[in-house]
C-alpha cells in the first residue's frame, strides 16, 4: 500500500483545528503508531459459540477513493481488522504490523481471507509475536506453498489469545514438526485452532502456559496428548466433534494434565467395553461433557472420580449400575436422550443436585426417587413415554409433595400409553382408588360373585381358547386332505433346512442379511419363504402347514413387528403344535429387536413360554459379533435333508 503524504496532511490539520476524531478516514498518526484504511463489505464474524472470538466492535465505513490492497475497517485505536491478504500485498501487511511496537494501542487483530505462502504467513505470525497485539485471530487462511521448518522467535510477546477458524494447508506431504510444532511450543494462555480437518498436535516441547485450548470440529483422533507431561497449567480443552473413540486413552491423555478442570468430548466417536479397566483421569477434573458418543452402560466404569458435572446426553444408556460409579462430588448429570427405563438411584452420586432424563424410555418412574436423591433440587423427567396407569399415580402424587422439583411440569409430563389417554398431561390423569386397589377389586367382586364367570373369561378371553380351537380344526383338516390326496406319502419329503416366520415389515433384514447369508456359498441351506415356495391356488394356512412339515426348522424372526402380525401367530402355533405332535427340537428363534413385555398380547402366551424357557440367538449390533451369529445359525440348522428324510422315516415306522 502507497502512503498519501498529501492526504496525511490534511487529516492532521483537521485534527489540530477541530480536535475531531475521524474514525472513518485514512489515516497515520506517528504517536499513536496508528495505521487504518477504508472500505465496505466486510463479512460479520460468523464463529461457533464455543469459539473464543477477539472483542471486534465494528462502525460504519465508506469505499475509499484510493485503490486499497486489501480491505480495512478499524473501530477504535485498540481494534483493528483486515481482509484479503495475499501474496502480491502481504510485504506491505508486515510493515505495516512492524509499526505496532510493544507499547502501541492497538491490541486486537483479526485477518479474514487470507491465501498465501508457508514463510509469508510464519512472518505475518512472527511479526505479530513481537508487536502490541494481544489477541490476534484468523478466519479462511489458505497456505499456498510446501510447509518448510521455520524458526520461530517465541521471546517478548505480548500475546495472549490465538484464535484460527478454517484453516486450509494445501501440503499434503510435511514433517509433522515444522507445522504442527510451530503451535504447540506458543507462549500464550489461549488457543483455539478450528474447522480446520487438523488431524493431529504435538506435545508442547517444554512447560506450557497452555490454559485455554479449543480444537473444535477437526480430525484429531485418540493419539493426541499421549504420555503429554508439558501442559500442567491448562485448565480447559475442547474437543468437540473430532473422531476419537477410546474413552481410556481420553482419559489417559488427561492423567497428566494437573490443572484441568474442563473437558469437553462430545459429538466424537467414543466407545467403553468395561473389562474391568482402571481408567486413570486427571483428579482436578470437575467438568466433563460426552454428549452425542456412542457409550452404554460400562461407561459408568471409567469416569473421573471427583467431576461435579457430568454430560451423557444422547448415548445408548439402558441403565445405570449400582456399586459401580462412586462420583461422590458429581452435583449435575444430564442422561436426556438414551435409553433409561427408569430413574436412576443415587447410591454412587451421594451429592447430585441437578438430574435431566428426559427424552428415554421411561414408562413408570420409580416414585421413591426422592427418597434416594434427597439433595436433587430439580429433576428434569419430561418427555418420556410415560404409561398412565396405576402405577403411575404414585409418581403424580410425588410431584405434589416435590415442592416444584420437577422441571417442565406439567406441559412436559403427558401419557403416551394407552392410546385412548395420548396426550392426556399427567396432572389431569386420575383413577380411583378402588380401580387401583386390586386387593379390594378380589374381596368385593371375582372372590364373591364372579369366580365362574372368571374362570370362563380366563379360558375363553386371556387364552382365546375359540381361536385355538379353530386352528387346531384347520390343522386336523389340511392334514387329512393331504392324506387323501396322496395316500402313498405318509408325511411330506424335506425339501427345506428351514421354514422363515417373519412380519413383512422386517423383510428388509430378511432379504439383505438372513437368505443371503445363509443360502450363499458351499454347503447353501434350503430356505423356504411365502414369497418364493406358497402354492398358488392353495390357502394361505394350507401352505403354513405344508412348508412347515417339508421343512427340517423353522426360524422365526421376532421382533415388536412379529407379534403384531396375526399371520406370523398362525405360523407359530403350527410350527409348535408339530414340535409337540412330533416330539422334535425344530424351533429356532431369532431375536431381531429387544420386545418389551407389554407389547406382547395376552394370547400370544407360547411365544411368551418359548422366550422364557428355550433358548434364543440375538442379532448382534455389533458388525464384529456378526461372523459368529452366522456361525452359530448354519451349524443349528445344517443338515443332509436326505438323511434327515430317512431318520424321519424310520421314526414314523
Amino acid at each position: 500500500m502507497i502512503l498519501n503524504t498529501s492526504f496525511l496532511r490534511n487529516i492532521f490539520l483537521y485534527k489540530c483545528l477541530f480536535a475531531l476524531t475521524f474514525w472513518n478516514h485514512v489515516s497515520l498518526s506517528l504517536g499513536d503508531e496508528l495505521f487504518t484504511s477504508v472500505s465496505n463489505n466486510f463479512p460479520e464474524d460468523d464463529s461457533d459459540q464455543k469459539i473464543k472470538s477477539l472483542p471486534l466492535l465494528y462502525t460504519k465505513s465508506h469505499q475509499s477513493k484510493a485503490n486499497s490492497d486489501w480491505v480495512v475497517i478499524q473501530n477504535t485505536t485498540e481494534s483493528l481488522s483486515l481482509s484479503e491478504i495475499t501474496n502480491d500485498n502481504v510485504k506491505k501487511l508486515i510493515a505495516l504490523l512492524s509499526n505496532f511496537r510493544q507499547g502501541s494501542r492497538l491490541q486486537n487483530l483479526t485477518l479474514t481471507n487470507v491465501s498465501v505462502n508457508w514463510n509469508a504467513l510464519m512472518d505475518i505470525f512472527q511479526t505479530v509475536w513481537h508487536s502490541s497485539i494481544e489477541y490476534f485471530n484468523t478466519n479462511n487462511v489458505t497456505q499456498l506453498s510446501d510447509v518448510e521448518r521455520y524458526d520461530f522467535d517465541y521471546s517478548g510477546t505480548s500475546m495472549k489469545a490465538l484464535t484460527m477458524k478454517k484453516i486450509i494447508i494445501t501440503d499434503m506431504y510435511f514433517t509433522q514438526d515444522d507445522l504442527y510444532r510451530i503451535f504447540a511450543d506458543m507462549n500464550i494462555a489461549d488457543m483455539t485452532i478450528a474447522e480446520s480437518e487438523m488431524i493431529h498436535m504435538l506435545c508442547p516441547s517444554s512447560k506450557s502456559p497452555f490454559r485455554y485450548l479449543n480444537f473444535l470440529k477437526n480430525d484429531i483422533t485418540d493419539f493426541l496428548f499421549q504420555n503429554c507431561d508439558n501442559l500442567l497449567q491448562l485448565e480447559t480443552l475442547i474437543l468437540h466433534k473430532n473422531k476419537f473413540e477410546s474413552l481410556r486413552k481420553v482419559s489417559f491423555m488427561t492423567s497428566r494434565m494437573k490443572s484441568l478442570r474442563s473437558l469437553d468430548m462430545s459429538s466424537n466417536l467414543l466407545r467403553h467395553d468395561g473389562a474391568g479397566v482402571r481408567c486413570p483421569w486427571a483428579e482436578s477434573l470437575a467438568e466433563l461433557d460426552l454428549s452425542s458418543n456412542q457409550l452404554a452402560d460400562a461407561v459408568f466404569e471409567c469416569l473421573p472420580v471427583n467431576v461435579k458435572k457430568l454430560s451423557l446426553e444422547n448415548n445408548q444408556i439402558s441403565n445405570v449400575p449400582r456399586g459401580v460409579a462412586e462420583l461422590e462430588s458429581l452435583e449435575e448429570l444430564n442422561l436426556a436422550s438414551n435409553r433409561l427405563a427408569d430413574l436412576p438411584g443415587c447410591s454412587g452420586f451421594p451429592a447430585l443436585q441437578f438430574l435431566n432424563a428426559e427424552m428415554n424410555s421411561i414408562l413408570t418412574p420409580s416414585a421413591d426417587f426422592f427418597q434416594s436423591c434427597p439433595r436433587v433440587r430439580e429433576l428434569q423427567a419430561g418427555h418420556n413415554p410415560f404409561k398412565c396407569s396405576c402405577e403411575l399415580q404414585a409418581f403424580i402424587r410425588l410431584e405434589r409433595r416435590s415442592g416444584g422439583k420437577l422441571s417442565g411440569w406439567p406441559a412436559a409430563y403427558v401419557c403416551e400409553y394407552p392410546e385412548g389417554l395420548r396426550g392426556t398431561e399427567l396432572k389431569d390423569f386420575h383413577l380411583s382408588l378402588l380401580a387401583c386397589n386390586t386387593t379390594l377389586l378380589l374381596v368385593t367382586a371375582l372372590l364373591l360373585t364372579l369366580l365362574l364367570v372368571a374362570a370362563v373369561a380366563f379360558l375363553c378371553i386371556y387364552l382365546d381358547v375359540p381361536w385355538y380351537v379353530r386352528m387346531t380344526w384347520q390343522w386336523t383338516q389340511t392334514k387329512r386332505r393331504a392324506w387323501h390326496s396322496s395316500p402313498g406319502d405318509q408325511g411330506a419329503a424335506l425339501q427345506f433346512h428351514a421354514f422363515i416366520s417373519y412380519s413383512e415389515r422386517d423383510s428388509l433384514w430378511v432379504k439383505s442379511e438372513l437368505i443371503p447369508n445363509l443360502e450363499k456359498g458351499e454347503g447353501c441351506v434350503q430356505l423356504c419363504q411365502h414369497e418364493r415356495n406358497f402354492i398358488p391356488g392353495k390357502s394361505i394356512v394350507e401352505n403354513i402347514i405344508n412348508c412347515i412339515e417339508k421343512s427340517y426348522k423353522s426360524i422365526f424372526v421376532l421382533s415388536p413387528n412379529f407379534v403384531q402380525s396375526e399371520w406370523c401367530h398362525y405360523e407359530l402355533y403350527f410350527a409348535h403344535h408339530k414340535l409337540f405332535s412330533e416330539n422334535s427340537n425344530s424351533l429356532i428363534l431369532i431375536l431381531l429387536e429387544p420386545i418389551p413385555p407389554y407389547l406382547i398380547p395376552a394370547r400370544y402366551h407360547k411365544l411368551k413360554a418359548l422366550m422364557a424357557k428355550r433358548t434364543y440367538v440375538e442379532w448382534p449390533k455389533e458388525r464384529s459379533k456378526r461372523a459368529l451369529f452366522w456361525a452359530n445359525l448354519r451349524a443349528a440348522i445344517s443338515i443332509n435333508l436326505t438323511k434327515a428324510d430317512e431318520n424321519l422315516d424310520e421314526e414314523t415306522d
